[in-house]
C-alpha cells in the first residue's frame, strides 16, 4: 500500500499546485488592476507553496525510482533492478511524464527566486510577471493532472465519473498499474550514459530560464513600461539561461560523439535542431539589447526576439513529446501534441495583440546614423542569426508540412542544412570580427583602415601558410582564415585595453589584463565568449573538412593502417557488468611505428524486458585525443567464434578545440554575468527615469 500512498500524495501535490498556480496568476492580475496589495501578497504566498508542493512531487517520484516502486507505471517503464543508481536518478527526466514534472518543478523554483529577487523592486511589473509565470506553470501542471488519452477515456479532459479516466492521464507521472511487475523495463540503453545524466538538465534549465525574461517582456507590454528596465532586470537571467542552452548543446554533442558511434557530434537531427534554434535567437537577443540600452533603439525587435526564444523553447518540447517528427531523442507518439500547439498559438496571439496595441509606446529614441556603424553591424548580426534559426526551423518541420499537404513525408537530411546554414554561419563569424572594429553611430574611413589592416593581414598570412602546408579545401581555407581574422581583432582589442591601463595606472601586463577584464566585465566577457566560439569553429572546420577513415575486418594479430597510425587487433574480450554484457576489441596503437597505447572499443548488449533471448546493443567508442586530432575507433562488428572484429578507424583533426571552445565560452559568460555595481547603478537610473515618465 506504500506505493499507492506515495502516488496519491504525489498526484495530490500536483493537482493542488495547479489550483495554486492558476490562483496566483488570477490574484496577481486582480491585485494590479484593483490596487489590492494584500491580494498580491496572497498570490506570492501561493507561488511559494507551489514551489514546495512540486518539490514534494519530485522527491516522491525520485524516491520511487530509486527504491523500484514498480506499481507506479513510470517507475516500471524507466527503471529496473539491474540499472545503476545514477541512471535511476536520471530516469526522473528520462521519460515523458518525468520530464514534464521536472520542467514544472524548475519553473516553480525559478518563479519563487524571481519573487525573492524583486521583493522590493519592479512592483509595477511583478504582478503581471506572476500572472505570466503562473499561466505557464499551470499549463505544464494541466498536462500532468487532467489531460487524458481520448482513445482510452473518450475525452481529452479527466472525467472522475469514468473509472478508466485515471489510467488515461497521459502526463501523470504517478499513474498506477493494475499489478506489480517483478522488474521494470529500464531506460533506453542509449540514455544510460553519463552525458545523458547532465545534458537534459542543462537543456531544461535553459529552456525554462527563458520563460522569465519573456514574462517580464509581457509585463512591460501590459503596463506600457517599455524602457530598458525590463531588459536590465532580466539581463542575468538571460545570460545564465543562454549559458545553460550552450551547455545543453555541448553535452548533447559529446553524447552523440561518444555514444552513437558514427564518428560525428552533430547530425541535424530534429531534436538537435530544436535545441539550436532558441540558442540562435537567444544569442541575437543578447546582442540586440545592447543597442536598446545604449541608444534606445530596436525596442520592438527585442520584444520579438525574446518571444521567439520562448516560443522555440516550447516548440522544442513539442517536437520531443508529440511524436510527429522521428528522432533518436524523441519520445513516442503522444496525445499531448495538440495541447502544446494550442499553448503556442494562445501565447503568440496574446503577444502580437499586446505588441500591435502598444506600437505608439515603442517609438525609437534614436535613428540609425550610418550603415557603417556598430549598431548596423549588430542589426545585421541579428538578421543572420534569425535567418539561421528560420532556415533550421523550415528544414526541421518540412517533413511534417509535406506529409500534411501531400500525404508523403519528404526527408530533409544533413546536406540541406550544411548547404543552407553553412554560409550563414560563416557570414556570422565574419561579423564577430567586424563588430568590435566599428565605432558607435558612425565610423570614418580612416578608422576602418586603421582597425582592419592588421587583422586582415594576419588572416592573409594564415591562409598563405596553410596553403603551402597542403590545406587546399576551399571551405576549410575560408573558415581558418576567417577564424584568424576574428582572433586578431579580439587580440587587438585586448592589446589596446591593456596598453591603455599600463600607461594610466603603471601596472604590469598581468595586473593590467586582469583589471581590464574585472572593470569591464560585460565587454571583455563578451570578447572571451567570442574567442570560445572561434575555437569551436576551428574544431568544427578541422573535423568537417579533413576527416579521414578506413574500415577493416581483422583476425588476432592483424593490423590496419590510417595515415601515421597502425592499429593492431589483439583479440576480443567478453564479460558481464551489472546490467549488460560487453564485447570489447583490444587494440594496440602505433604512431609512426612507435607504440603509444591501447584502445578498447566495445559493444554493450542489454536484455529486452520480458524476452531475455532478445538484446539491444549500443556502441561505446574508444578515443585518443591530442591537440591536433582525435583517433576515433568503432567496433562495427565481430564474430566471436572466428575471433575476428570489424573496426572503423577515423581521424578527426582539431576536434578537441570544439570542446575547449565551449569551455572558454562558459568562462566568458560567467565573467559577463558576474555582478557589477555599475550595472546596478544603471538599472537604478533607468527605474527613476521610467517612474518620472509615468508619473
Amino acid at each position: 500500500m506504500a506505493d499507492f500512498a506515495m502516488a496519491d500524495i504525489g498526484y495530490a501535490s500536483l493537482l493542488l499546485s495547479l489550483v495554486l498556480s492558476l490562483y496566483a496568476a488570477g490574484a496577481a492580475f486582480y491585485s494590479a488592476r484593483r490596487n489590492r496589495p494584500e491580494v498580491l501578497a496572497s498570490a506570492k504566498n501561493a507561488i511559494f507553496v507551489t514551489a514546495a508542493l512540486t518539490t514534494v512531487a519530485v522527491g516522491i517520484l525520485e524516491w520511487a525510482l530509486i527504491t523500484h516502486q514498480f506499481r507506479i507505471q513510470y517507475v516500471a517503464e524507466e527503471t529496473n533492478l539491474a540499472q545503476p543508481l545514477l541512471y535511476n536518478v536520471s530516469a526522473l527526466w528520462g521519460g515523458q511524464e518525468g520530464s514534464l514534472l521536472f520542467w514544472a518543478w524548475l519553473l516553480a523554483i525559478f518563479t519563487a527566486i524571481v519573487l525573492v529577487q524583486n521583493h522590493d523592486k519592479n512592483q509595477e511589473l511583478i504582478p503581471y510577471v506572476i500572472t505570466g509565470l503562473g499561466i505557464a506553470q499551470g499549463f505544464f501542471l494541466v498536462l500532468m493532472t487532467i489531460v487524458t488519452d481520448p482513445a482510452q477515456s473518450g475525452f481529452f479532459i479527466y472525467n472522475p465519473f469514468n473509472p478508466a479516466a485515471a489510467a488515461a492521464l497521459v502526463g501523470n507521472p504517478f499513474r498506477m498499474l493494475d499489478f506489480t511487475p517483478v522488474d521494470g523495463n529500464g531506460l533506453n540503453p542509449l540514455l544510460q550514459n553519463p552525458g545523458m545524466f547532465i545534458h537534459p538538465v542543462t537543456q531544461y534549465l535553459g529552456y525554462v530560464g527563458f520563460t522569465v525574461p519573456f514574462a517580464f517582456a509581457m509585463a512591460a507590454l501590459f503596463t506600457r513600461r517599455l524602457s530598458d528596465v525590463w531588459i536590465r532586470t532580466t539581463r542575468r537571467w538571460t545570460l545564465i539561461s543562454w549559458l545553460f542552452l550552450s551547455l545543453g548543446l555541448l553535452f548533447g554533442m559529446q553524447w552523440a560523439y561518444t555514444e552513437l558511434g558514427w564518428g560525428g557530434y552533430w547530425g541535424w537531427d530534429p531534436v538537435e535542431n530544436a535545441s539550436l534554434m532558441p540558442w540562435l535567437t537567444g544569442t541575437a537577443f543578447l546582442h540586440s539589447v545592447m543597442i536598446q540600452e545604449r541608444r534606445g533603439m530596436l525596442k520592438v525587435w527585442n520584444l520579438v526576439l525574446v518571444m521567439l526564444t520562448f516560443i522555440l523553447s516550447i516548440l522544442g518540447t513539442f517536437i520531443t513529446r508529440s511524436g510527429v517528427i522521428e528522432s533518436v531523442h524523441a519520445f513516442g507518439v503522444s496525445s499531448l501534441g495538440p495541447w502544446f500547439l494550442m499553448f503556442l498559438a494562445v501565447t503568440l496571439l496574446s503577444f502580437l495583440y499586446l505588441l500591435f496595441n502598444r506600437m505608439n509606446d515603442l517609438k525609437e529614441e534614436n535613428e540609425l546614423d550610418s550603415l557603417v556603424s556598430r549598431e548596423s553591424s549588430f542589426l545585421l548580426n541579428n538578421l543572420i542569426l534569425v535567418g539561421a534559426a528560420f532556415a533550421t526551423l523550415w528544414g526541421t518541420i518540412f517533413p511534417m508540412v509535406s506529409e500534411a499537404i501531400t500525404g508523403k513525408k519528404v526527408t530533409v537530411g544533413a546536406p540541406f542544412f550544411n548547404e543552407v546554414d553553412g554560409p550563414i554561419f560563416l557570414a556570422l563569424i565574419v561579423l564577430i570580427g567586424i563588430c568590435p572594429l566599428i565605432g558607435w553611430r558612425r565610423a570614418t574611413v580612416e578608422n576602418l583602415i586603421r582597425n582592419f589592416l592588421r587583422p586582415f593581414a594576419a588572416a592573409i598570412v594564415v591562409v598563405i601558410v596553410l596553403f603551402f602546408l597542403g590545406v587546399h579545401e576551399w571551405y576549410g581555407i575560408v573558415s581558418f582564415g576567417t577564424a584568424s581574422f576574428v582572433l586578431a581583432t579580439i587580440s587587438l582589442e585586448f592589446y589596446r585595453g591593456v596598453l591603455a591601463r599600463r600607461r594610466q595606472f603603471q601596472e604590469n601586463i598581468i595586473a593590467a589584463a586582469v583589471n581590464l577584464v574585472a572593470n569591464n566585465r560585460r565587454r571583455y566577457g563578451g570578447y572571451i565568449v567570442h574567442i570560445g566560439v572561434i575555437l569551436a569553429v576551428i574544431g568544427i572546420a578541422g573535423s568537417s573538412f579533413y576527416e579521414v577513415d578506413t574500415q577493416a575486418n581483422l583476425s588476432k594479430g592483424q593490423t590496419t593502417q590510417l595515415k601515421q597510425f597502425t592499429i593492431q587487433f589483439d583479440g576480443l574480450q567478453t564479460y558481464p557488468t551489472e546490467n549488460h554484457d560487453v564485447v570489447a576489441a583490444r587494440l594496440t596503437i602505433l604512431e609512426n611505428g612507435n607504440r603509444i597505447g591501447t584502445l578498447v572499443p566495445e559493444k554493450d548488449f542489454y536484455s529486452v524486458p520480458g524476452d531475455p533471448s532478445q538484446t539491444q546493443s549500443t556502441t561505446e567508442v574508444a578515443v585518443r585525443t591530442t591537440p591536433l586530432e582525435d583517433l576515433y575507433i568503432i567496433l562495427a562488428g565481430f564474430d566471436s567464434q572466428a575471433g575476428t572484429a570489424t573496426i572503423k578507424v577515423i581521424i578527426n583533426p582539431l576536434i578537441v578545440w570544439l570542446w575547449v571552445g565551449f569551455g572558454v565560452l562558459v568562462g566568458g559568460t560567467l565573467v559577463a554575468a558576474w555582478p557589477d555595481p555599475r550595472e546596478e547603478r544603471a538599472l537604478a537610473r533607468s527605474r527613476v527615469k521610467e517612474a518620472l515618465a509615468h508619473a
